[in-house]
């Protein structure tokens, strides 16, 4: 079963759920207020360092949501 991703209409929490396919665009109840949450799409980013040592993401941008660089060389990762 995949893992989805959900944010709660009223108290904005951001959380995870392991559901089947068939239920992935379902409303979920909010594990904190117990409001109705919506599903948002998922964002990841894969790092990686090559043979020369230069770190490099792909996918997403940054792999660093406070982070407004395109590239992670300049991280501390």
């Amino acid at each position: 079963m995949p893992i989805y991703e959900y944010v709660c209409t009223d108290c904005e929490s951001k959380f995870e759920l392991l559901r089947p396919f068939s239920k992935a665009d379902e409303v979920a109840e909010c594990p904190h207020c117990k409001h109705d949450s919506e599903r948002v799409l998922s964002s990841f980013c894969c790092v990686s360092t090559d043979s020369s040592g230069m770190t490099t993401s792909i996918g997403g941008g940054s792999s660093c949501s406070s982070c407004s660089s395109s590239d992670c060389s300049t991280c501390a990762m």
